[in-house]
């Protein structure tokens, strides 16, 4: 069945700290979720209600996605929604979807549902039973119990056709409009048919919302592997896993020759598939000649965390005769706890020795492997 959507978007999302249809959810917009799913199920017109001004917020949010435009959304949600039927359009039969972006884990079966509930209707909802036994409260105490048989939460997108809808809306002129486009449609007399619906369409509504919906992304474990070298030469100090150790020598390198942080940034870009450290900071590029590593980590992790990934622990591994380790060894731990925002438990910093073998061995350089663990959403 074919069918169009509008997107609400405009709401200042002031329970939720603001502008919650832009905030970063899994690595991309609120937003975004709802308007690819929509499109992916077959929308062939979506159109997304912003407030004034935002449009090219909603650009950057929907940046790559096809068939979808914007409406200017209204001083309420009835408003908006009216706006966005008029930039929509007919014919009076065209079944349209609304739906919230703050719901953002749309599924296609939840809106094929709808839109086989909308046969013989004036209207679909999905929608859940409350499982919750109810209270009624009063000054801080409880004052009574509310049956729940028979009450429903209801959720979006709903369904209607085009000009049920409209009809609905023009008819429901005092204030305070109405809750939702269903609650409408049956204050004009249409019956809207309660379809199944989803626990993971939850509305972010407060802050502590986007926390919980973070741990309801699938997401896929990977780990990535680095490792680096390089040759001693005339010095006074090294840095080790962004800890200076004074020393007799130092290590020789285009940066401050970090074996540690170096070998740690490629096991997160490598987790990643994002290339190597050479890739993204050349060692014929002038800019980074003495640059401190905890630049090129960060950096790393700034990547990861911009797909919406999630570092999980990190393993690194200096292997070197001289100087040694073990006495810097929680100061290294405690700087990469600094640099990757994990817990103390969740990074490993060790040494070991050649026995007096290869380069190492015979004191020609340091080399360094890591291992980072990560998830990213699917």
């Amino acid at each position: 069945m074919t069918f169009a959507a509008i997107v609400v978007a405009a709401g200042t999302a002031s329970r939720a700290g603001g502008n919650k249809q832009w905030r970063s959810l899994g690595g991309k917009p609120v937003l975004r979720w709802s308007v690819e799913a929509l499109l992916a199920a077959g929308a062939e017109d979506v159109v997304v209600v912003v407030a004034a001004g935002a449009e090219s917020a909603a650009a950057d949010a929907l940046s790559g996605l096809e068939g979808w435009r914007t409406a200017t959304g209204a001083d309420s949600r009835a408003g908006s929604v009216r706006n966005g039927l008029e930039a929509l359009g007919g014919p009076d039969d065209r079944s349209v979807l609304v739906h919230d972006a703050a719901r953002p884990f749309l599924d296609r079966a939840v809106i094929d549902r709808v839109l086989a509930g909308l046969e013989g209707a004036d209207g679909a909802l999905p929608a859940l039973p409350v499982a919750d036994s109810l209270r009624r409260g009063d000054d801080g105490f409880v004052s009574g119990a509310v049956e729940r048989d028979g009450l429903w939460r209801a959720q979006t997108p709903q369904a209607f056709r085009y000009r049920t809808l409209v009809d609905a809306c023009a008819g429901w002129t005092e204030a305070p409009g109405p809750a939702d486009e269903a609650s409408a449609v049956e204050r004009a007399g249409g019956r809207v048919r309660l379809v199944a619906g989803d626990a993971r369409l939850t509305k972010l509504t407060y802050p502590e919302d986007f926390a919980m919906a973070e741990t309801m992304i699938t997401r896929q474990t990977r780990v990535g592997q680095g490792f680096d070298a390089h040759r001693w030469g005339p010095g006074s100090s090294v840095w080790l896993c962004g800890v200076e150790i004074a020393h007799d020598q130092t290590l020789i390198g285009h940066s401050d020759a970090d074996a540690g942080l170096h070998a740690l940034t490629d096991a997160i870009l490598g987790a990643m598939g994002d290339g190597d450290i050479g890739d993204h900071f050349p060692p014929t590029d002038p800019q980074w000649k003495g640059a401190s590593s905890d630049r090129f980590l960060t950096y790393a992790v700034e990547r990861l965390t911009a797909r919406g990934g999630q570092l999980v622990n990190v393993d690194v591994t200096l292997i070197c005769e001289r100087p040694k380790v073990k006495p810097h060894r929680q100061a290294m731990r405690e700087r990469l706890v600094d640099l990757l925002s994990l817990p103390l438990d969740a990074v490993s910093v060790k040494a070991t020795t050649t026995e007096a073998m290869g380069f190492t061995g015979r004191g020609e350089g340091l080399a360094a492997q890591a291992l980072a663990t990560i998830t990213l959403p699917v």
